[in-house]
């Protein structure tokens, strides 16, 4: 009999980071008094996290040897035959979730001492991340859809607080407002979806739920006649689309970039974008039975893979040409999940975490050395300044175009083997899409390594270029820039990341490597960013790892078919050599090479031969502008329609004013028979009285 785990040290996996939280937001900072200074606030949630980790590995571990854990922690409340309650469900995906977070939380914890030193809200900001990571271990932990809705919703919660860190910013509330707002487009679909399976399952419960899939499968909704669970299935993943910044719920992820940068890497590799493509594997047994859902998620992924790369090719920022990867690679295990490879998918999404994870930090180092300047053309030849981040760095980007052996290829090469299998509606299309995707991706990934570590040193000059060219708001932020008080707490050395005047290498400085406390997580991410992908294929794809976890219809045969071919992770990797995804990624890093290193004439050669093309890029597609006029546009017409027709007209002009002026006017009319004359009184009486018999017995009938 498989072993239980204990409930009490699973509580303690969200309970330690929530209590280190609370200690460096409350006692850390001016809401109670600032009790405990900075050591003491980063020491607590950095320990709180250390906890999370430990007993995370020891749970997997556990449940490795066949441990089981399922069940409800304590009871909110009971409404008929449903039970709202709180409760985890422990199996091989959530326990490989639970240590993905942790280890990844635990590193931007450490980085953030030395990144953050000299910000006025260091304390503030380890309560935030330290929060996050309690929101994200209940979302995965969860076996239930109140739970799992209640973890969504803090981390989009924590997230709008983090992007937003330095709040007297214009451009930073303009960011978390939009990741709110279009967070909050994606959870209305997402909670009408648990909505429609509550009403057909009587239930909130994962297993409960699962056990009445065939049920489901036959029903429709009441009044629509479409298939209940193909619209529960799209409807959860509208939630998905959100949070995985899906093509066209995207556009909030880009500006994300306003908060520092220990944030980008929580947010964006491990954490909160990761959270739809761990929703969708989970509810596998439900998207198995909706071939129209299957494809819904994967032409919506396979846009968002191709697409969202191309915008990475003509960015300056750093750290936005990495934002752009992620949400490449993201439509890349969407698209996964839509060819019912949800296991490789999940697979992705693990080695994906590290390596980007160790990119987004490896650019933090970079902006700590060339003194908070962003601008990628202002770099240039700081391999031999930075020894360290450089060599993490291009660790990171061999294992983000899936190299051979490094642990993006593992994951990367079964994504598209899986598309290029996959019987699901969309996949010839999303085949196209994950191959061109490639020479994308190796083609941007190795124009910023190059313009940042190699070539003509371009810093300590007078910058010609603006060092956070941010396209959109610049009025804003200009006007930031020249109203910001200097000694607010966002104004310090640590946000000058996006300061504009403030930073960048005077004449003559050189950059330097940064302080251990950066440079050691970046070591320690680049090591699984190379091997995971070696030591876990072959369980977790080929295995039993997700054996009664994750679960594919016998009529969807792409994961049989990569089984058939797997042969040992070496021979997976020498055979990746021959192939054309191999091939595609030499070349983009070859012309990347040439167009930066050889012949810079070439970008600009583009750039005035396909001018509308970089236009169109540069402005994302328009999509912005298209949802600033469409539904920002359309929501102010509308409350304009509101506030004149409804509000002055209805109620105030109709309903209060209008009810005033008729008592008024029947006040004046009835004011003209008090007249003090008994007789005038008796004639009123009597018509009174006429009037009444006239209504209760008319001569007429």
């Amino acid at each position: 009999m498989a072993e239980q785990l204990s409930s009490s040290l699973l509580l303690a996996v969200p309970l330690a980071p929530l209590a280190g939280s609370a200690i460096a937001g409350l006692l850390g900072t001016k809401f109670l008094g600032n009790v405990v200074g900075r050591k003491v606030s980063h020491s607590a949630t950095i320990l709180g996290v250390l906890i999370a980790l430990i007993i995370s590995v020891q749970t997997l571990l556990a449940v490795l040897d066949g441990a089981t854990f399922n069940q409800d922690i304590y009871t909110w409340m009971q409404v008929g035959t449903i039970k709202l309650a709180v409760g985890f469900q422990i199996d091989t995906l959530s326990a490989m979730m639970m240590c993905v977070v942790t280890s990844v939380s635990l590193m931007v914890h450490i980085y953030t001492i030395g990144y953050m030193a000299e910000d006025d809200g260091y304390n503030r900001f380890f309560s935030y991340i330290s929060l996050f990571t309690f929101a994200m271990l209940m979302l995965v932990m969860s076996n239930n859809f109140l739970q799992l809705f209640f973890g969504w919703e803090a981390v989009g919660l924590v997230s709008y607080l983090l992007i937003g860190f330095w709040y007297t910013r214009p451009t930073a509330i303009f960011a978390n407002m939009k990741a709110f707002l279009v967070n909050r487009v994606g959870d209305f679909g997402f909670i009408l979806g648990i909505g429609l399976l509550l009403a057909a399952s009587g239930t909130m419960h994962y297993g409960e739920t699962f056990l009445q899939a065939d049920k489901l499968a036959g029903m429709v909704v009441p009044g629509i006649g479409w298939p209940l669970l193909t619209a529960a299935c799209i409807c959860l993943f509208i939630g998905a689309m959100g949070k995985s910044a899906q093509f066209p719920l995207h556009v909030w992820l880009p500006d994300s970039m306003e908060g520092p940068t220990p944030i980008s890497a929580l947010i964006h590799a491990a954490t909160m974008v990761t959270a739809g493509i761990f929703m969708v594997a989970r509810m596998s047994p439900l998207f198995e039975l909706s071939d129209g859902a299957l494809s819904f998620v994967i032409v919506i992924g396979s846009i968002t893979a191709l697409f969202m790369g191309f915008l990475g090719i003509i960015q300056n920022d750093i750290k936005r040409v990495v934002a752009y990867s992620t949400l490449s690679q993201l439509g890349y295990m969407t698209v996964a999940l839509g060819a019912s490879a949800y296991s490789v998918a999940v697979f992705h999404l693990m080695t994906h975490a590290f390596f980007k994870a160790l990119l987004f930090l490896g650019a933090g180092s970079v902006i700590i050395g060339m003194h908070h300047d962003q601008d990628m053309r202002n770099m240039g030849g700081l391999r031999k300044y930075m020894p360290i981040t450089w060599i993490t760095s291009l660790l990171g980007s061999l294992a983000l175009i899936g190299t051979p052996f490094f642990s993006g290829f593992y994951s990367k090469d079964s994504i598209i083997e899986a598309v290029h299998a996959s019987n699901i509606p969309g996949a010839g299309f999303a085949n196209f899409a994950v191959l061109a995707g490639v020479f994308v991706t190796a083609f941007y990934s190795f124009r910023m390594y190059f313009l940042v570590f190699h070539g003509e040193e371009r810093f300590g000059k007078a910058h010609a270029h603006d060092s956070h060219a941010h396209d959109d708001h610049k009025q804003a932020v200009a006007a930031d820039h020249s109203h910001a008080d200097p000694h607010a707490e966002h104004d310090s050395d640590a946000h000058h990341e996006e300061d504009h005047g403030h930073h960048g290498l005077a004449p003559g400085q050189k950059p330097h490597e940064s302080p251990w406390v950066v440079t050691l997580p970046l070591v320690l991410l680049a090591i699984p960013s190379v091997i995971i992908g070696y030591l876990a294929i072959g369980p977790m794809l080929h295995g039993d790892f997700f054996k009664d976890v994750i679960f594919v219809g016998e009529n969807h045969t792409a994961m049989e078919t990569l089984r058939e071919e797997f042969h040992g992770a070496g021979a997976m990797a020498l055979h990746g050599l021959q192939t054309a995804p191999f091939w595609l990624a030499l070349a983009g890093v070859a012309f990347a090479y040439y167009c930066y290193m050889v012949n810079p004439r070439v970008p600009a050669w583009f750039y005035n031969k396909f001018k509308f093309l970089h236009t169109l890029l540069d402005n994302k597609y328009y999509m912005d502008k298209f949802n600033q006029a469409v539904f920002a546009g359309g929501a102010r017409a509308v409350g304009t329609g509101l506030w004149k027709g409804g509000d002055r007209a209805l109620i105030d002009g109709l309903m209060v004013n209008g009810s005033a002026k008729m008592i008024g006017w029947f006040s004046t009319i009835t004011r003209t028979f008090q007249t003090g004359y008994i007789y005038h009184y008796a004639f009123v009486m009597i018509v009174g009285v006429m009037a009444t018999l006239l209504y209760f017995f008319p001569f007429w009938r």
